[in-house]
């Protein structure tokens, strides 16, 4: 099944049209289907109207919390330590540790859902996107459903000293997910996924890069089980699984922008990039 947000409310795409389940927002129908032990997709086809209408999704889920997970394949670990001048330094460490990387993203104050702007910040000079494959899950931990996420990043202000993480990751625009929640069962293999991201500046394609989640280091209920430990989360948040597409300098975001990333399975997100702050 896949899940949309419609005006606010909750809905299930249907052919390029949409059945609205009345009175429910997505993260609302995660949080009552978790609570009455019931499956996410049979209670939203219980809820559901029988009648289809047109719209446009919106952000499939507004989360209580996004986590996001760093150095999950391999060319990101590679490119940050070499940024910092290392051949194997803190993040190929992480890469390889049994303990992943997992920092607080924000919550649905910063995020944006399709073609809604994303954020540059003021006083950054190299703000890139991360295309993920996000994992929506609920207060026990269960993944209910996929999403596209993009963790837009300050690389430059994190290059400048790793304690500056907080301020390159979380600011306004900074995380955009969409366009719907894929079930685990609609989506089929998790691993067999082709993520491609595409920078477009006016007519020009600026960035082009693609990678297969066959590559992610780490499995996602092995992440989500390191996300809980110590740390319960309320039902419907995100989590952000890291990328395998490197954006390098040269094709920094510049305001105007436009980011498209794109899964098959799960459809695609387009956000226009503008400068935030200052």
């Amino acid at each position: 099944m896949k899940l949309a947000q419609i005006h606010g409310t909750a809905a299930i795409a249907d052919g390029g049209r949409y059945r609205l389940i009345p009175g429910r927002t997505v993260a609302g129908l995660i949080s009552e289907a978790e609570k009455a032990g019931r499956d996410l997709s049979d209670l939203a086809r219980e809820l559901a109207s029988s009648e289809t209408v047109d719209g446009r999704p919106e952000i499939p889920v507004h989360p209580p919390e996004v986590w996001a997970c760093g150095c999950t394949y391999a060319p990101s670990a590679e490119f940050r330590d070499t940024e910092l001048g290392a051949r194997e330094g803190m993040y190929h460490y992480v890469y390889r540790a049994p303990r992943p990387e997992i920092f607080f993203k924000g919550t649905a104050r910063v995020c944006v859902g399709p073609g809604e702007p994303i954020g540059i910040r003021f006083d950054s000079k190299f703000t890139a996107p991360e295309p993920e494959v996000g994992m929506v899950i609920n207060g026990r931990g269960k993944i209910v459903g996929f999403t596209l996420g993009n963790d837009v990043s300050a690389w430059d202000i994190e290059r400048e000293n790793a304690l500056y993480l907080p301020q390159s990751k979380m600011y306004t625009g900074c995380c955009a997910l969409g366009p719907v929640l894929v079930t685990p069962d609609e989506l089929g293999d998790p691993y067999n996924l082709q993520v491609t991201c595409t920078i477009r500046r006016g007519k020009t394609t600026l960035f082009q890069g693609s990678v297969s989640t066959a590559k992610l280091y780490r499995k996602f209920e092995y992440l989500v089980e390191y996300l809980l430990r110590a740390n319960p989360v309320p039902a419907a948040t995100v989590v952000l699984t890291g990328t395998g597409i490197i954006v390098t300098e040269d094709a920094a975001l510049a305001p105007g922008d436009e980011v498209i990333i794109e899964v098959p399975e799960i459809g695609r997100l387009s956000n226009p990039a503008i400068i935030v702050g200052g």
